[in-house]
Parts: C-alpha cells; structure tokens; sequence
C-alpha cells in the first residue's frame, strides 16, 4: 500500500507537494539518496524540475531551490544530481531538507493517497465503528507526518503517526479517517481500570 501523504497550501497564490527527502550523499559528485513521497519519481524528478526546500532557519540553503540535472535509479535506489551541487561537500550541506514541488491542479489527479492539510483537519476519527476524536492539526516532521486528534473523551491531543498501517482510510467525502492504531496510543493503560488504592 502507498504511503499517504499530505500536501501543503503555503500561500494562495500556489499549491505544493511534498514529493522526497535527502536522505544522504551518494559517491564524490554531488548525488543524493531520495526517500519518496510520491508514486511517481520518474515524473516528478525530470530535468530542470525545481524544488522548495523545507530546512532549518540556520541551513545555508534556507529559502533557496533546487534544480534536477539528472535522476537515476542506482541498485534500487532513487538517486538525484541538482545543478549547482556538483560534490559530496555541497551534497551534504543539503542532506535532510524535504523537496516540495509547485502543483497545478491540472495534475492533481496523477497522484494516489495525497491529501492537503485543510482536507484532513476537521475530519472524524473513527476506530473500531466508533469516532475516538478529530483531526485538529498536521505535524509535518523529516521521517513522517503526524495527525494531531483531539479525542472526544477526554479533549486531549494524540499524535497519530500517519503511516498506511495506522491509518489505513481516509475518506474525505465521508468526513473521516480510519484509524489502527497500536494499544495505549488512545488510552492512558493501567488507569482505565478505576482508583488502585486509598
């Protein structure tokens, strides 16, 4: 199953999509290993494609882009040389920034399981039949985003990794998602069971 994704709405005048992660440098002349975020690497990684860059305030890269020069597959793994970073040094200087990438509507469609934030903030938590709370916020962080659900008990925040496995269902007509999620990720455990002593 695909990963699910959000995507990101910066600014009105344009839409992003978070499409990989630099994970590390390849070799001496500047390649990086990609982590995906899309179902379609080949499409997305082209030629003078150009690239946002999510880094920290602190990173020289800080508000700057990236333009691809090539993108290959190496042993199974997706691999990206950007122009101007054209050895290990420049290519570590970089490693860990998350790619975004402007998106027309018009090719909206292309992508599975993507989703922008205000789609999902709002939406019900449904697990086993029943709805456990509401989606509030979307964390973005470099390994995985989080659904921040309030919970309808107790009108706490649980921070929901959003991953296939805990969240195998959204379904934005519907006005919910579907969670999974692993014991005592919604519950307080030993407490549930009443006053242990006086």
């Amino acid at each position: 199953m695909p990963k699910p994704k959000t995507r990101s709405q910066p600014g009105e005048a344009k839409t992003q999509l978070r499409v990989g992660r630099l994970v590390k440098a390849h070799g001496l002349k500047g390649a990086l290993k990609l982590e995906l975020y899309t179902d379609d690497p080949d499409g997305r990684f082209v030629p003078g494609a150009v690239f946002t860059l999510q880094v920290p305030e602190t990173s020289p890269w800080h508000g700057k882009t990236l333009t691809v020069r090539e993108f290959k597959w190496m042993n199974s793994h997706p691999v990206v040389f950007f122009e101007g970073v054209d050895d290990r040094t420049a290519a570590e200087s970089v490693v860990r920034a998350i790619l975004w990438i402007d998106q027309d509507a018009a090719a909206d469609a292309v992508e599975d399981n993507a989703w922008y934030d205000h789609q999902l903030v709002g939406l019900d938590v449904v697990r086993d039949g029943a709805t456990v709370g509401r989606v509030v916020r979307v964390d973005h962080l470099p390994a995985q985003d989080l659904l921040v659900v309030r919970t309808a008990q107790d009108d706490r925040d649980v921070l929901v990794p959003f991953v296939a496995a805990i969240v195998p269902e959204v379904d934005i007509a519907a006005g919910r998602v579907v969670v999974t999620p692993p014991a005592g990720l919604f519950e307080d455990a030993p407490d549930d069971q009443g006053p242990t002593g006086d």
